[in-house]
């Protein structure tokens, strides 16, 4: 048979669509021939294949030879088709058996020598060949993050002759067995370790409780990001969909094979980084900071040293809970549901309102400095906390507030309540879940009303304060807003001073 079709995987964003890969071999000069739109790394498979299949012991067959990676309107890249084509090339050629091929889907890049080589991307692969129903074919490095997707057949090989052998009947291989990626390899720090500070605390233990984003506002060294640096850990472990969620996009991030089961991330950028830097981007998209973040938190220390126009791009982001990139030719859509934590100084010195009074900024320079956060932006942060300075206690034996492990069973009993009321954390709340579980009685409406009113609050804003509310009662174990909830969650909004 002269025909052969192998299938593979291509890799568009997070996303691993189909790829068939067409082997035909016809008469005339020998040639080689590759269509349908590979770049520069596809392109070259022809030279790696060629040697591959030579230094293995099989003939490459001198005839015309035609490649076709269907469809011919997505572009592809990388070595990933390497594998299929030198497999679709033999099995042309007679000397696999074609039909050997039609439930499989193959992934790896080839060295000279016929070895198997590692590729990004594999987990969206494996997830997407599981649910078509097909074995799927990996170098061996690449096979404990393909067995991630449970219910998965996963062949992997070391060598290109492995693999025809295996096709061949000659020496089948076993599925591979999964090791066990570990587990919560890594402690987080703990919420004990932060001395004092028990207001911003407690308004850390409600950002994690309803998923509120929060920024800390204080002067230099009082713990602001020792502060954020506890958040993960007093987030509820990732459920098995949230897990593959962060590891696909760490496969596709990643040059390496994930080596451990994903935590919540923690993504820290400079303030120094691009817009590109943070939503993704590149003439190949690739997620930036905001996708890294997903299902964790984005920590932004120094926010108002960030460029405006960086800062703006979070907006959508951080309503929709994705990100798209917008190409000639097509859109790439990236996961952005992250919780955003920030940190800045009052001032440019960041000592105004010390005690010491060391503070000399100008109320102009004051303003520039703050004018840098856009309104909008500051709308959607629903926490605002005030860090400010506590007397020095150096050594100090005992522990001041809860740990992180109390901290977050009470987070897990919040956020259980509301996965069992709404489906969903508090800040996802839309406006109709708002008006079912943020009812207020009629007094404390007209009460929230006329203090949105006195503070010049706009809806959004008056939204967010009713889910911190309700957040605020969840984490009493109460069944209504209270007044009490209302104005604490008030205060979060009016303390950035």
């Amino acid at each position: 048979m002269s025909l052969a079709i192998v299938h593979s995987r291509a890799q568009v964003g997070v996303e691993a669509p189909a790829v068939t890969v067409e082997a035909h071999l016809a008469n005339g000069l020998p040639s080689l021939a590759l269509v349908g739109l590979p770049e520069t790394a596809v392109k070259e498979s022809k030279d790696r294949v060629r040697s591959a299949i030579l230094t293995s012991g099989f003939e490459f067959p001198p005839r015309r030879i035609t490649l076709n990676l269907a469809p011919a309107d997505l572009p592809k890249d990388g070595g990933r088709f390497d594998l299929a084509i030198a497999l679709g090339i033999l099995a042309a050629s007679g000397q696999l058996p074609p039909d050997s091929l039609d439930r499989v889907e193959c992934l790896g890049e080839l060295a000279l020598s016929g070895a198997l080589r590692p590729v990004q991307g594999v987990l969206p692969a494996a997830l997407a060949a599981r649910d078509a129903g097909r074995t799927l074919v990996v170098p061996r490095a690449n096979a404990e993050e393909a067995c991630l997707a449970s219910g998965l057949t996963v062949i992997a090989a070391d060598h290109l002759l492995e693999l025809a052998a295996h096709f061949n009947g000659h020496t089948c291989l076993s599925p591979y067995q999964a090791q066990g990626l570990l587990r919560q390899t890594r402690p987080y720090p703990d919420l004990a370790e932060v001395q004092g500070q028990s207001a911003a605390k407690r308004a850390l233990l409600v950002a994690a409780a309803g998923s509120h984003n929060l920024l800390f506002s204080g002067p230099p060294g009082t713990g602001k990001t020792l502060l954020a640096s506890r958040l993960p850990g007093l987030l509820p472990p990732l459920d098995e969909r949230e897990a593959l969620e962060v590891a696909a996009i760490h496969s596709v991030a990643s040059h390496t094979p994930l080596d451990a089961w994903p935590q919540r991330p923690f993504r820290q950028p400079h303030h120094s980084a691009s817009g590109p830097a943070l939503v993704g981007g590149g003439s190949r998209p690739r997620p930036g900071e905001i996708t890294l973040a997903h299902q964790g938190v984005l920590f932004l220390d120094e926010l108002p040293e960030f460029d405006r126009k960086v800062l703006e791009v979070l907006r959508e982001p951080m309503e929709s809970g994705e990100i798209v990139i917008a190409r000639a030719h097509d859109k790439v859509r990236f996961p952005a549901r992250f919780q955003l934590v920030a940190a800045m100084n009052p001032c440019p010195c960041g000592y105004l309102g010390d005690p010491s009074g060391r503070c000399r900024c100008s109320p102009d320079q004051i303003q520039r400095y703050r004018a840098k956060l856009s309104g909008p932006l500051l709308d959607r942060i629903d926490l605002h906390v005030t860090v400010a300075r506590e007397a020095t206690v150096l050594n100090a034996r005992t522990i001041d507030g809860p740990d992180s492990a109390g901290a977050a069973r009470e987070v897990a009993r919040a956020r259980e309540r509301q996965l069992s009321r709404q489906g969903r954390a508090n800040a996802f709340l839309d406006l109709p879940g708002l008006r079912q579980h943020c009812a207020l009685d009629e007094d404390d409406q007209r009460w929230l009303e006329t203090a949105c009113e006195r503070l010049g609050l706009s809806l959004r804003a008056a939204h967010r304060i009713l889910k911190v509310a309700r957040t605020l009662a969840d984490l009493e174990q109460a069944e209504r807003i209270g007044r009490q909830h209302l104005a604490e969650a008030l205060q979060y909004r009016t303390n950035l001073g």
